[in-house]
Order: C-alpha cells, then sequence, then structure tokens
C-alpha cells in the first residue's frame, strides 16, 4: 500500500504543498526565490492550452455528426453558463449585503494610493463594453495564438470546426484524423509536464506564503473567510442543486476529480487542471463531442468562481469606503460583470484585472479602492480558480446528460470507483 501511494503523483503534489508551506512560513527569503519554478510549470501548461483548445473544439463540432446540432449543443452550452453565471453574480451581492465585511473599515478614499493598482487598471485599458466584445476578435488568425488570448482561441476555433464540418466527407475524414493525431500528441506532452506538478504545486504555494506571510491575512480574514464560505455554499447549493436535479451527486464528482483540485488549489490556476479534465471526463463516459465543445467553452464563458468574486469585491470596496450603493447601481455591476468576465481565464491575477476593468465602466466606485485589497487577493485566487474548475466540470455532465450523450454505466461505475488518476 505504501509503494502504490508513493507512486500517484497526486500524493507527491499533497506532500510538497505541505512542504511548501512550511518552507513559506519559517524561510520566506529562500521561499520567494521559489517563484521562478512555480511560474515556469505554469508556462509550460500554458504553452498547451490554445492548441488543445484548437484541436477538443475543432473535433467537438465536426465531430457531432451535423452543425445544426453543434449549433444546438453550443447554444444550449452558452444559455447554461448566462443561467448559472448570474446565479453566482447574484451569490456575491448578497452576500455581501447580508454580512457586509467591509462596512466596519471606514477607508479614507483620500489616503488611497491609485499608484498601487495602476499596474491592473492600465490592463484593463478602461475599455468599454463594447471594446470588450470587440476584443474577441484578433487581428490575424495566428496572433491569437502567439498572444495567448483564449476568446480569440475559441472563437478561431470555433469558425474552424463548423468549416469542416461542412466539407464533403472526402475532405473532412483526412483532417479528422490529422487533427486526432495532433490532439493525442499534445495530451502526450501534457503528460509529461505534470510530472513537474509536485514541483510547481510546492514552489507555488512556498512562494505565496513566503512573499504575503499568514499574518497578512489576518486584517481581512472576514472578507476572506466570507469569500470561501460563499464559495463553498455556491458549489454546495446552487451545483448541488442543480446535479441532484440532472440524476448525480456533486460530492461524488468532486471526489473523482480531486487530483486535478488539488493542483487547481496550489498554482491558483486552473489552466494547470483543463487538459486532464478534459480526459477524465471523457473517461467518465461523456462524449468527445460534448466535452471538446463545453469545457474549452466553458473555460471562458463559465468563470462562477471569478462572479462571486467580483460582485463580493465590488460590494466590499464600495462598504469599506462608505458608498451606498442602491439598489439599481448594484444591478449595474451584475450587468456591467457579466460582459467583462468573459475571457478572464483561470489565471493567477486574472480576477484582480477583471475587477479593475468592472470598476473602471462602473460610476461611484473609485478603482483606486481595489487597493484595500491588493494585499490578499492571491489568496482568494485559489477558491475562484477550484471553483470555476468546479462549474466546468458540472456543465460538461449536465450538458452530455441534456444531449443524451452520457454512458450512465460507464458514469455511476466511475464515480463509485472515485479518482484512479495518476495525476
Amino acid at each position: 500500500m505504501i509503494k502504490r501511494a508513493a507512486g500517484k503523483l497526486y500524493n507527491w503534489v499533497a506532500l510538497m504543498i505541505i512542504l511548501g508551506a512550511i518552507l513559506g512560513h519559517f524561510y520566506p527569503v529562500v521561499a520567494v526565490k521559489m517563484q521562478p519554478l512555480a511560474d515556469g510549470f505554469i508556462g509550460l501548461i500554458k504553452m498547451l492550452i490554445p492548441p488543445v483548445i484548437l484541436c477538443s473544439v475543432v473535433l467537438g463540432i465536426a465531430g457531432s455528426g451535423s452543425i445544426k446540432k453543434a449549433g444546438r449543443v453550443g447554444g444550449k452550452a452558452l444559455l447554461y453558463f448566462e443561467v448559472v453565471s448570474t446565479f453566482a453574480l447574484v451569490v456575491g451581492l448578497v452576500m455581501a449585503n447580508v454580512f457586509g465585511p467591509g462596512r466596519s473599515f471606514h477607508a479614507d478614499p483620500s489616503k488611497l494610493d491609485p499608484k498601487l493598482v495602476a499596474g491592473y487598471v492600465s490592463q484593463a485599458q478602461h475599455m468599454t463594453l463594447s471594446e470588450h466584445l470587440l476584443k474577441m476578435i484578433p487581428k490575424t488568425m495566428f496572433s491569437a495564438f502567439t498572444d495567448g488570448d483564449i476568446l480569440q482561441v475559441l472563437l478561431i476555433s470555433v469558425l474552424l470546426g463548423f468549416s469542416v464540418a461542412a466539407m464533403p466527407e472526402k475532405y473532412k475524414a483526412p483532417l479528422i484524423s490529422f487533427l486526432e493525431g495532433v490532439s493525442k500528441m499534445f495530451f502526450g506532452v501534457m503528460h509529461q509536464i505534470l510530472y513537474l506538478a509536485p514541483l510547481g504545486a510546492g514552489a507555488a504555494i512556498a512562494f505565496t506564503i513566503g512573499k504575503f506571510g499568514l499574518k497578512s491575512l489576518v486584517p481581512m480574514a472576514q472578507l476572506i473567510l466570507l469569500f470561501y464560505a460563499t464559495c463553498a455554499v455556491f458549489v454546495i447549493v446552487v451545483l448541488g442543486g442543480i446535479a441532484r436535479i440532472a440524476g448525480f451527486n456533486i460530492f461524488r464528482v468532486l471526489n473523482y476529480i480531486k487530483s486535478e483540485l488539488l493542483l487547481v488549489l496550489a498554482t491558483s490556476s486552473s489552466e494547470s487542471a483543463l487538459i486532464p479534465l478534459m480526459e477524465k471526463m471523457e473517461k467518465l463516459g461523456l462524449s468527445k463531442s460534448i466535452v471538446g465543445l463545453v469545457i474549452p467553452t466553458g473555460y471562458s464563458f463559465n468563470l462562477d468562481g471569478t462572479n462571486i468574486y467580483m460582485t463580493l469585491a465590488s460590494l466590499f470596496i464600495a462598504q469599506a469606503l462608505g458608498i451606498e450603493l442602491t439598489l439599481g447601481q448594484q444591478m449595474g455591476i451584475l450587468v456591467v460583470a457579466m460582459i467583462t468576465s468573459k475571457g478572464a481565464a483561470g489565471v493567477t491575477g486574472s480576477g484582480f484585472i477583471t475587477l479593475a476593468a468592472t470598476l473602471a465602466v462602473v460610476p461611484g466606485i473609485p478603482v483606486a479602492g481595489m487597493a484595500l485589497i491588493l494585499g490578499i487577493d492571491k489568496f482568494m485566487s485559489e477558491a475562484r480558480a477550484i471553483t470555476n474548475h468546479i462549474g466546468n466540470c458540472l456543465a460538461a455532465v449536465v450538458l452530455a446528460i441534456w444531449e443524451k450523450e452520457l454512458d450512465w454505466d460507464k458514469f455511476r461505475k466511475g464515480l463509485a470507483e472515485g479518482s484512479v488518476s495518476d495525476i
């Protein structure tokens, strides 16, 4: 049994997270120097995301059987994403109003240093809502892949997918065969990279604790605990309720993907487990076309954790600055956040950038107020990434059930056995 446990990469990741936390707490100077290892691991994974999304989406659309079916699945997926994302935004608003985590702060707006968040604001670029939508269109067919913009990659992938699906069989079959081979190649590269997961996970945790320190959590403990509790409530109540209606148990699914959740927790990025999740969903009985369409799309459009963070953080900043927002203003934040959240893939810091973009187009709350939560944002990114990851996993299962493309026997057997992955 010991030999089996030692052979599981999952256990090595867990061990390195513990050792990384100890290193960060007791030897912060050394721990901070571990950042290049963590960034390098994430960088290796990020380089694979665009080509994998391209192959998965094109194969998902072309393999769905017809353009009509692919369009139907895509439409249902976007409808599901929008409904569930709206629930996430509303949950964040409700929890902020009920518990009021910022009401006891009484921060002075004149003493806030806008330079602290200038970098994030410049990345948000004060874009209007229409500019956020136009950002989806790449400058060239290849710039989306070189820039790593997931929304642009997704747009190109969808267009190519429909194009391949419309081709005569004599042209379509060789292209599908080629893309399947390329896809297997990239998945093989990912398996090689994931052997570095323990090192990357340990380095990421060591850097975070070494850089910010556990003491930095104390002043904002109420907000951090409320955010984690809100994410937990959303997963158990909202997503758990959806799972129950669909005919399965959310906790069994969480057990099945626990290896990937641990990796996401350590790296604060859902990117690190995107490709392993797609593989495990296919092994669980979901059709390749559903997995290929829903999970990559959800990666940009189904960001439940990010949505909760944006409404909760926005209201926290307003409360801390003594700004009373009317119901209409809060609904305005909700609408703006629904748009600015699209494309905020699970990369560390993207939630903070998206929050800057939201506040930049919402009158009444100074963007400089983000300086209040700058020091603890890193500690909340883990919950954002994990909630995003769980939401995308659940979406794939629900859409597979909706489209009757789930092998129930395989699904039940997989959940009963739990996670058997090496990751």
